[in-house]
């Protein structure tokens, strides 16, 4: 798979698996990997997580535009950091090579008081794969997810459904929206690099 543009994994909300599922892009795609804020616990930050979850010599993990110390949505922590987050920061790395970008959150987090996460997918004219979760509540926010890409003019490259399968709400998403299915990945009981690469076989780009 090519892409010109950068591939931003995003999410319907918070813990849905935007790391395991960039993980799993990383390595089945030897892709570089950024993540432009990285907030709460920088000892076990996505970066280190997708490190330590790979096994290619090919990826590139590219630093951070912004290392927040709080575990709260970007706004709020950089307040507390005592720094606010300026959008003309965000440049996306210098690479030859396909680049999976991890957002934090979902698309309507704040980044600071007038700029949204989906803003920033705006600004980097990247293409979106959507993680979705099932569970009460999930169709609603999968679909007001979508809804929302589609009214920025954000090309959305497919869902990625990660978890328990739940047949009636993956068709009803897919029926309703109209998008691709990239996959579903299992429920696992740990992550480590061997599943990582198995997981790859359950996605089609």
């Amino acid at each position: 798979m090519t892409s010109k543009n950068p591939l931003f994994v995003t999410g319907i909300g918070t813990g849905i698996g935007k790391t395991v599922v960039s993980a799993v892009l990383v390595e089945k795609l030897k892709a570089d990997y950024w993540k432009p804020i990285q907030s709460g616990d920088l000892d076990k930050s996505d970066s280190l997580s997708i490190k330590n979850l790979i096994s290619n010599t090919v990826t590139k993990i590219h630093p951070e535009s912004y290392r927040l110390t709080q575990p709260f949505s970007p706004h709020k922590s950089a307040a507390i950091d005592g720094i606010t987050i300026d959008p003309d920061r965000f440049h996306l790395p210098q690479t030859n090579n396909v680049l999976i970008v991890e957002g934090a959150g979902g698309l309507m987090v704040p980044l600071s008081n007038n700029f949204l996460m989906i803003d920033l997918i705006k600004k980097l004219d990247a293409e979106v794969i959507l993680v979705s979760q099932n569970y009460l509540g999930s169709i609603n926010h999968t679909l007001l997810s979508i809804h929302a890409l589609k009214n920025y003019g954000i090309p959305l490259r497919g869902i990625i459904f990660n978890g328990t399968k739940e047949n009636y709400s993956e068709d009803f998403i897919l029926k309703n929206s109209g998008i691709k299915l990239l996959g579903h990945l299992p429920e696992y009981d740990g992550i480590d690099k061997k599943a990582i690469i198995n997981a790859g076989n359950y996605i089609e780009l």
